[in-house]
């Protein structure tokens, strides 16, 4: 059974942290050669990864990373608006309520199918935490190829503003309005797959510590 984390970055020595930022390492700077700062040779870090933070990280069995994802508030400065502001027709999407996915990761070790089905478990589990924490809306910054992806999975999204060139290739910005009708919406486009087991990571680094 798999399990999905709703995690602050309490301890970054924690096993299920410590896993999402190597797969994060080899996914954006191996993989898709983003400039990344990487810590320690071997953990993709960066200044958004912070006390702020919230991430959803998704275990296999054994404890393995299948997937995670980062999620920003926007009322403080996320990457949107301090890398990627010309992305946005109108000003930045900024309130309490609206959290800007960021470092969305499937785990290079798994295969087609599997990356489906730990792609759809995390969507939804983003929304699932969205509803119960009264997320009403999340932005991302995302390459064309993904940004076609979120946009056909059947929720209430659209673009801010027209795709801009970048050092790989072009970009864009969109927004996910999230209400109680989004788990509908995924399910008809076949993307809603809850995970039976959750936990909450605070608590069990928290514990850990004694």
């Amino acid at each position: 059974m798999v399990s999905l984390l709703n995690s602050t970055l309490v301890d970054r020595e924690d096993a299920a942290l410590r896993a999402m930022f190597a797969a994060r390492k080899s996914v954006f700077v191996d993989l898709l050669k983003w400039d990344l700062p990487v810590a320690g040779g071997a953990f993709e870090i960066d200044q958004f990864d912070d006390e702020h933070a919230r991430y959803l990280i998704l275990l296999g069995n054994g404890g393995q990373h299948l997937a995670s994802t980062r999620l920003l508030p926007t009322d403080r400065p996320h990457i949107l608006d301090s890398l990627f502001p010309e992305l946005c027709e109108r000003p930045v999407p900024k309130d309490a309520f609206s959290f800007e996915i960021t470092r969305f990761c499937i785990d290079r070790s798994l295969r087609t199918a599997e990356r489906r089905a730990a792609r759809d478990q995390l969507i939804t589990g983003m929304v699932e935490n969205a509803l119960v924490e009264g997320m009403r809306r999340f932005t991302a910054v995302t390459d064309m190829g993904f940004l076609q992806q979120i946009l056909s999975f059947g929720w209430d999204c659209s673009p801010l503003g027209l795709p801009v060139p970048s050092r790989s290739g072009m970009i864009g910005a969109l927004e996910i309005r999230i209400s109680d009708d989004t788990p509908s919406l995924l399910a008809r486009a076949g993307i809603w797959s809850p995970v039976p087991n959750r936990q909450t990571l605070t608590q069990r680094a928290t514990g850990a510590k004694g």
